[in-house]
């Protein structure tokens, strides 16, 4: 669904990508910095319970996952490579958050073993739909429908995580619910996508 707003962000990451391209920086470099950023500021914050800090910097740090694309077309350099790295990437990223997530409440002190089975859950969901996708583009499938693609589900869990660390009540078991039950029923989409696809002999 936010994939129909890339017009509108190239607006905005695009002077943002001419402006690295002059550093001399590579694609893939902005890649992994954004990447490590993720992981630290989620295991550095999230187990130790500081939800709020640890979710504006991964945000600050999602954002590469913007400016890559952004310095790759200033300079060129768009590869298979760059787009197989930042797909690797982002599943890094997005296991950083939720491991910090079960460290946090499988510790002794905060044991809450539905958060833990929750975050679990939506660790290993996000990993299938993105795994769904990349096994139906090998059989030359268009497969990128879904109701809670990364944008979306990297958007519900921050911002879960981050109020919760603001102290409201309840939001983050809820924003892990939802995206739990998201992320299933996008797998689902995906298969039956290519289930018919694969019935009808549609294949490249």
């Amino acid at each position: 669904m936010l994939n129909q707003l890339r017009p509108a962000l190239s607006r905005v990451t695009s002077p943002v990508g001419h402006a690295l391209a002059r550093t001399g920086v590579t694609p893939n470099t902005v890649t992994i910095i954004g990447t490590l950023g993720c992981v630290v500021g989620a295991l550095a914050f999230y187990p130790f319970g500081e939800f709020f800090w640890g979710t504006i910097v991964i945000t600050v740090f999602v954002f590469f996952d913007l400016f890559d694309g952004a310095v790759a077309r200033v300079t060129g350099k768009v590869s298979r490579f760059g787009a197989f790295l930042d797909s690797n990437m982002d599943r890094v990223s997005d296991a950083a958050i939720f491991t910090g997530l079960i460290l946090r409440f499988s510790s002794r002190d905060h044991n809450d073993m539905l958060l833990v089975c929750l975050a679990l859950f939506c660790l290993i969901s996000g990993a299938l739909v993105s795994y769904a996708r990349a096994r139906a583009e090998g059989m030359g499938i268009n497969a990128t429908i879904g109701i809670a693609e990364r944008g979306e589900r990297l958007i519900v869990s921050l911002v879960a995580i981050g109020l919760a660390g603001l102290g409201v009540p309840y939001v983050l078991a809820a924003g892990l619910w939802l995206l739990s039950i998201a992320s299933a029923i996008t797998v689902v989409q995906r298969y039956v996508v290519v289930r018919r696809h694969v019935e009808a002999g549609d294949l490249s």
